[in-house]
């Protein structure tokens, strides 16, 4: 009995652990005039959260909207790069979420991230082990999320300082050339001023 005990205890520690892992990542690329939906079927008083985050190139915002199997807007936001949005069902059936860049004209990369109710809600019966445990799993999923995020924000930073190497590169190939040009005209020029001219 005493090994049942200590099974059970140990299903309790990793089970959490796993199920912490249950958001799903997500990254895809919008093309401009181009749009992206997803679905997830709920049922009553679950809850679901989106977060994302974007990158690419120009301006960095995107129109995210949420609806419910009626087709109603629960969420709808304009012209932001980045966003947590979270709801509750209200009822049965398929709630969607879209990501539209029919207003950009630059390609988007997108990372998102979906997140279900892992547990139930505590109502003080809980053993103070499976507490912690629990505010175990959140500060991982938090920790993931910011990775994701860091992620993202490197590779719009990396994408940046290329750009800039490269004009900064042909910059200088021009200036140099320039500088050439400049200065066998002044030797031309100068030379010019010492040239002896024979009277025939």
């Amino acid at each position: 009995m005493a090994r049942l005990s200590f099974l059970q205890r140990l299903s309790w520690l990793f089970v959490p652990l796993f199920l912490a892992f249950y958001a799903a990542a997500h990254m895809v690329e919008i093309q401009p005039n181009r749009k992206e939906c997803f679905f997830e079927d709920l049922h009553v008083n679950d809850k679901m959260t989106v977060t994302y985050q974007v990158g690419g190139e120009g301006p960095l915002h995107i129109h995210f909207y949420m609806t419910d199997p009626a087709d109603i807007h629960l969420t709808n936001t304009l012209s932001e790069y980045t966003g947590t949005h979270s709801i509750t069902a209200e009822k049965d059936g398929r709630y969607t979420y879209c990501f539209s860049n029919e207003a950009g004209a630059y390609l988007k990369q997108l990372s998102f991230n979906v997140h279900g109710v892992i547990y139930v809600e505590d109502d003080g019966t809980v053993a103070p082990i499976e507490r912690e445990i629990r505010e175990l799993s959140a500060a991982l999923q938090s920790v993931k999320d910011e990775q994701e995020y860091i992620v993202v924000r490197e590779r719009i930073h990396r994408n940046t300082v290329e750009s800039t190497n490269d004009r900064v590169k042909w910059w200088s190939i021009v200036q140099a050339v320039m500088l050439f040009a400049v200065c066998g005209w002044q030797i031309y020029y100068l030379k010019s001023f010492f040239e002896v001219k024979r009277i025939i």
